[in-house]
């Protein structure tokens, strides 16, 4: 699958996570099934058909009824397979609350990005997630220690994400004369005092790293001066987190702001990293609109839209928190329609016959500009909102940017 697919896939996935998140059931009548690509539709259908028998016996009459309508809604729609796909199937069927005590039949089928590992089926007031939402953890992990004598922190970057596990100040006293003390014994204090230090800044990177050490794809050290090299080449950390270690960086800070500069640094040679990515990608698109001439940046939904119209966008920017709708309105008495990328307050009136119009449809923003992509040949990234490049995209730029093939020539060149 082309990476593009794989992009607005993992969008869509995402995003039907977080809508049936925010759905609730009247009582125990949202239905959950998941089907691993093994098990046989034959079998899940005779499984429905005894679970449609007992919930023939449930008390509450409309929970009774709203059970019993999910699950003829699923052995209808499982009518459709012969066997479940590759990765398996998920059902999410049920009656779910609307305004006052109103409900609404929903119904949700899902292709998960990973294979399904456990069958399983429950009856709830909310639908149970719990499977997919794994599948959204980020598999791309790297282990970070920034230290010197004085301060030390241990984080993790998770896709496009820093978090701190721990931040340690040490008790190790500056190297200066101590008046009465002999210069030999208080170095050895020192010595003792980092060796503490140390060790305890190894435990804390060792418990951290140590039970995601098959997922962690490498792990930097950083730090002023030649402690970070002390203490690598000690046996502070265990064996299979040194193995794990790529590069010893220098860096200026030791807290968390260290562990962001580690990261900078790491991206600049670690070019598969996502963060790296998504680095190089603004980089590209800040360098064009900082020309003189405007370069080939382009921003602005109404720009990028027409870009991608015109075929002359090459490269299309979305930020994963963009989060907008596209309205489709039709107009009932002259069937003109218009399109709109915010929802407009009051009526929307057809600009043909003054009739007042109505809403046609609604679709996801991204989507709606990767199908547009998808049919001018436009290469489309979707960041993370979660890194600095992600959250200068959607503050500064409105979630989307891209970059054009060429600059297209003015409609009226001025006469010479």
């Amino acid at each position: 699958m082309a990476t593009d697919d794989m992009q607005i896939r993992r969008y869509e996935f995402k995003k039907a996570l977080q809508e049936l998140e925010t759905l609730k059931g009247r009582g125990t009548e949202l239905v959950s099934l998941y089907i691993p690509p093994n098990k046989q539709i034959s079998d899940v259908v005779q499984y429905l058909r005894e679970e449609y028998s007992t919930s023939s016996n449930i008390k509450s009459k409309s929970t009774r009824k709203n059970v019993l309508a999910a699950i003829e809604s699923i052995m209808s729609r499982l009518k459709s397979y012969r066997f479940a796909p590759e990765t398996g199937l998920v059902f999410f069927v049920g009656h779910v609350a609307t305004r006052g005590d109103q409900t609404e039949m929903y119904v949700k089928i899902i292709e998960p990005p990973e294979p399904i590992q456990t069958f399983m089926y429950t009856c709830d007031s909310y639908f149970h997630l719990e499977q997919l939402k794994q599948f959204l953890v980020e598999k791309e992990i790297y282990g970070l220690i920034v230290m010197d004598r004085k301060e030390a922190t241990v984080g993790f970057l998770n896709g496009t994400t820093i978090q701190v596990v721990s931040n340690e100040q040490s008790l190790v006293p500056s190297k200066h004369h101590q008046g009465g003390q002999s210069s030999r014994r208080y170095e050895r204090l020192i010595e003792i005092a980092a060796h503490e230090f140390f060790k305890k800044v190894g435990e804390i990177a060792n418990n951290a790293f140590i039970p995601l050490i098959k997922d962690i794809k490498a792990v930097f050290i950083g730090g002023p001066g030649a402690t970070k090299e002390y203490f690598f080449e000690k046996d502070y950390l265990r064996n299979e987190v040194k193995a794990k270690v790529k590069d010893l960086l220098d860096i200026g800070y030791t807290d968390e702001t260290g562990l962001r500069e580690i990261v900078e640094k790491a991206s600049e040679t670690m070019k598969e990293m996502r963060i790296a990515k998504e680095k190089d990608l603004m980089n590209r698109f800040m360098m064009e609109i900082r020309k003189p001439d405007g370069g080939l940046g382009v921003y602005g939904e109404t720009a990028i839209k027409n870009a991608l119209e015109q075929k002359s966008l090459d490269l299309l920017i979305i930020s994963e928190d963009l989060n907008k709708v596209h309205y489709r309105y039709r107009c009932p008495q002259c069937g003109n329609t218009r399109e709109l990328m915010t929802k407009p307050d009051g009526n929307v009136i057809c600009d043909k016959c003054s009739t007042p119009m109505v809403l046609e449809e609604e679709e996801d923003l991204v989507e709606v500009f990767y199908r547009l992509a998808d049919a001018s040949g436009a290469k489309v990234e979707i960041i993370s909102g979660n890194s600095d490049e992600g959250k200068l995209l959607q503050k500064a730029f409105g979630g989307m940017a891209g970059i054009l093939r060429y600059v297209p020539k003015a409609a009226n060149p001025p006469q010479q």
